[in-house]
């Protein structure tokens, strides 16, 4: 693919497709629009879009002075972070780099037949964990890459095809990803402080499987959420039942202990 010749063995690569109901023509202005002071990306707009002059809220328009850029002109990715277009081929691919060129995005548009394209995003990273600026989106890009990038693309899909998503579910969508992180988290850290039993390291793999579920199956999203929610019931029961058998064991100790006197 284009920008392939920037990093032959990038530390990080990923290629994601999606196939659009429009045009090369009628995706290429969304896709020319987006960055982080400009349209945003299209995703999870609470979080991509934080400290931002334009607000919180994405872009569902064609924005008119977004989009006459050139090759070398700047693209803000984050608060911290600016990239710049490498290559700009209308209507077929753009390319989007790291003035180190130790970062980089292409995106691709190849037309299927009249009325359908494929879109392909190829993300090229290597990380760079003693540079503060680039450190967030070091770990953003290894660890939520593919739940991020997806819902960016979902989001051009859905902006091209004019049936945007609205807001409301795409903000619960997102805080549904990051309760299912929090509480898998924290189910591994409450079972860790009891004693290791067959149940309740079930347990602990049903708490690492909803997590799974909501974070790489998103038609399961709300099986995952609800399989979390049945997690933090299982622990809380667990801690009662260790805390009541703790409670028993010192009573019998004492009772045993008066015995003797």
């Amino acid at each position: 693919m284009p920008g392939d010749e920037l990093d032959a063995h990038p530390g990080f690569l990923a290629t994601r497709v999606i196939n659009i109901d429009a045009t090369a023509e009628e995706i290429w202005p969304w896709l020319m629009q987006m960055g982080y002071t400009r349209a945003g990306f299209y995703g999870f707009d609470l979080f991509e879009k934080v400290g931002t002059t334009r607000g919180p809220l994405g872009v569902d328009r064609i924005l008119p002075q977004f989009q006459d850029f050139q090759v070398g002109d700047e693209v803000p990715v984050s608060p911290f972070v600016t990239m710049v277009f490498r290559e700009i081929q209308p209507f077929e691919y753009m390319v989007w780099s790291a003035p180190d060129l130790q970062a980089s995005y292409t995106w691709a548009l190849e037309p299927v037949d009249d009325s359908q394209t494929r879109l392909v995003v190829r993300t090229r990273w290597n990380h760079r964990w003693t540079q503060p600026g680039w450190l967030a989106l070091d770990l953003l890009t290894e660890f939520t890459d593919h739940v991020a990038m997806r819902k960016v693309l979902q989001g051009l899909k859905s902006r091209a095809e004019g049936d945007i998503q609205p807001r409301s579910d795409v903000n619960v969508e997102f805080f549904m990803h990051i309760g299912t992180a929090v509480i898998c988290v924290w189910a591994a850290i409450a079972l860790l402080r009891l004693p290791l039993t067959p149940r309740r390291w079930l347990l602990g793999l049903a708490g690492g499987l909803a997590c799974m579920v909501t974070w790489y199956a998103p038609d399961a999203l709300w099986s995952g959420s609800a399989l979390s929610l049945l997690v933090v019931w299982a622990v809380r029961v667990q801690q009662r039942d260790h805390r009541i058998s703790r409670i028993l064991a010192e009573r019998d100790a004492e009772s045993q202990f008066q015995g003797r006197r």
